[in-house]
């Protein structure tokens, strides 16, 4: 791992090119809210985090994950942290140009001086950028080609719960939550410095291999069948134990980030926002997300008020996103908007929830969140266009609940509402998707009779389903681009057919070739790790960007790579699994129950439902049995 000693700042190599690049503002730092650490802050065996958000740094900037751990290792004696992104391709061909390394914003100091580089996998989409700022860092894409020399690259996120696509660049990668996974790796890593450092760079990572703190892959062995299916994953010594999820159960206790970091350029969110819970129990059949950060644990009212306040004071932001997976669904959410619209009385600062349920929203919820002087957009979710698919989905709720919340945001004044909704999902039909239109035309109508105007307007945002590892639907095939695209065109047609609702109603349709690509990196296997390199070979950068994403390329490249496994992209794609398959992320637990997976698999084929478990009571996924966790609903407290 790198020396102790302090290196120098870049900022000399990096100031002549700010004028050459676009958008030099975000590479300075210097933001309000970020921190410089003396480099021995903490003593000579510090440990030092650089944090890397592998995209654009105004999306990257405001993220909740690494903001959070950003403020809790810099309150720790013994590390610091520093930000890093993936610099867009004008400025790494500036870069490589001029040989400056990949730096830090914070005190642009050389990413690969610190410790540990934390990459935080929030989307697939990402991670031809690991690559970039790998190499931006002469830190050796493989980790097997590493010396002691280099960082240790840890990864977490969504992402972390399968890491197989990205195993061959990664030392280890953490499952859950990480407030608390950091600090026993800085722990981990602070006593192996004092000690000397003992055995190199694999004496921490076989520690946290050890404990069952974080996967290691070059610690585990798969072996293949002749048809291309995992045969096993298993650890290559006795005492490797497969990762469990990290479950930090009391939010209250971690009231982060206290001072957000404000951009100088514009970011993709200018709000203060707080994470007001986590987990969801709905059981929605394609939601990684939800299924991945079970139990649900809510920071509770009187943790929340002062966040907010603090925040504001230390921003000076106008607006307040109160963030979760449906953050409508908190068992004090009504107080909650309450409490903050009475204390932003006067102060023209806004209360927005950027995740609401169809069936969660009602009129004394609408009109806390415009107390304060402004509208914030209102988005849905319904997923399914029919009755029938959202059964197969699990996601419940019905035409009637969806009507009756338009109804209710029109009434307090709202003019237009989005709807979200999902192409290609396992069983559906032409017919599925057209009733979409249709219930957009319904929600127009509710609108035109509720408020006696025709100004009403509804935006239906379609997105092709991509299956994620954890989830029921993990065994699904994904449909092909053509059906999907021929669905939408359909749908595009339904809707512009009816004139009486056509301009009042906004189609925005993802391409479903962008989601094939996700597909194969979502529930792909180390082979992946060949595709994922070869593409940025041939070029592919930001390729969550349809601007710079080049989906020929990197077919060729892929398919090319995976030949030489005898596999291709369609076959982890678009083939359903079988249930005795082994699949590439089942020696990691997420807590999830794979028999429970499996049947709530076989159960949507007959959209059966499963409920709510906070309300229901336990139908044994898995999650709080298997972790020793479980649901953890605010203290309501005296309510004015």
């Amino acid at each position: 791992m790198p020396a102790d000693t302090e290196p120098g700042s870049v900022f000399p190599l990096l100031e002549p090119l700010l004028a050459t690049i676009k958008g030099p503002i975000q590479y300075v730092g210097g933001e309000i809210g970020s921190q410089l650490k003396a480099w021995a802050a903490g003593g000579p065996h510090t440990v030092r985090w650089a944090l890397l958000f592998p995209d654009a740094y105004e999306v990257a900037v405001a993220n909740m994950g690494v903001q959070i751990l950003y403020e809790v290792l810099n309150s720790r004696p013994d590390a610091l942290a520093e930000r890093t992104y993936t610099p867009w391709p004008d400025m790494e061909a500036a870069m490589r140009a001029a040989a400056l390394p990949a730096f830090t914003v914070d005190a642009h100091r050389p990413v690969r001086a610190f410790d540990i580089l934390g990459i935080s996998l929030a989307t697939e989409m990402g991670y031809t950028n690991v690559l970039t700022s790998l190499d931006l860092a002469s830190i050796p894409l493989r980790a097997a080609d590493r010396t002691d020399a280099d960082p240790l690259v840890i990864a977490g996120g969504h992402g972390a719960f399968n890491p197989e696509p990205l195993a061959p660049f990664l030392d280890a990668a953490v499952l859950g939550d990480g407030e608390e996974a950091v600090g026993e790796i800085t722990a981990i890593v602070h006593s192996w410095k004092v000690a000397g450092r003992p055995g190199g760079r694999q004496t921490p990572l076989r520690t946290m291999a050890e404990r069952g703190l974080a996967y290691v892959p070059s610690l585990f062995e798969v072996a293949y069948a002749n048809d291309g299916e995992i045969t096993s994953v298993l650890p290559r010594e006795p005492g490797f134990l497969a990762p469990t999820k990290q479950v930090v159960m009391d939010l209250d206790h971690w009231p982060y980030p206290a001072s957000p970091i404000v951009p100088f350029p514009v970011a993709v969110h200018e709000r203060m926002s707080v994470e007001i819970f986590r987990g969801c129990s709905r059981g929605c059949r394609f939601c990684q997300a939800g299924m991945i950060a079970r139990p649900v644990r809510e920071r509770s009212r009187a943790a929340i008020v002062p966040l907010v306040e603090r925040g504001l004071a230390a921003t000076g932001y106008q607006e307040v996103g109160l963030l979760s997976l449906s953050s409508a669904d908190h068992s004090e959410i009504g107080a909650i908007a309450r409490e903050l619209a009475d204390g932003f009385a006067g102060r023209n600062i806004g209360l927005s929830l950027p995740s609401t349920r169809v069936d969660a929203f009602d009129l004394d919820l609408a009109n806390e969140l415009v107390r304060g002087g402004r509208r914030p957009g209102l988005t849905f979710a319904p997923e399914g266009g029919s009755e029938r698919m959202r059964g197969v989905i699990n996601k419940q709720v019905t035409r009637d609940d969806l009507l009756r919340t338009v109804r209710t945001a029109f009434e307090a004044g709202w003019r237009s509402v989005k709807l979200y909704y999902m192409c290609g999902l396992p069983t559906e039909t032409d017919d599925d998707v057209l009733a979409i239109a249709a219930e957009a035309q319904q929600v127009i109508a509710a609108g035109r009779e509720v408020t006696g105007r025709k100004d009403v307007a509804c935006t239906i945002s379609i997105g092709p389903f991509v299956p994620k590892a954890h989830t029921p639907f993990q065994w699904a095939a994904q449909l092909d681009a053509a059906t999907v695209e021929r669905r939408l065109r359909l749908l595009k047609d339904a809707v512009f057919a009816d004139r009486t609702t056509s301009r009042a109603i906004r189609v925005r349709a993802a391409s479903a070739r962008p989601a094939l690509l996700e597909g194969l990196l979502a529930r792909g296997d180390r082979r992946v790790g060949d595709a994922i390199e070869a593409a940025w070979r041939a070029g592919c950068r930001f390729d969550g960007w349809g601007e710079h994403l080049d989906l020929d390329l990197w077919e060729a490249s892929a398919r090319a790579a995976l030949a030489v496994h005898g596999v291709s992209p369609e076959w982890y794609t678009q083939r359903e699994r079988s249930c005795d398959e082994v699949l590439p992320w089942d020696h990691l637990d997420s807590g999830l129950d794979r028999d429970w997976l499996w049947e709530d698999f076989q159960a949507s084929a007959s959209a059966a439902v499963v409920e709510d478990c906070r309300w229901s009571g336990c139908y044994d996924c898995g999650v709080c049995l298997g972790l020793g966790v479980q649901i953890q609903l605010a203290p309501q407290g005296p309510i004015p």
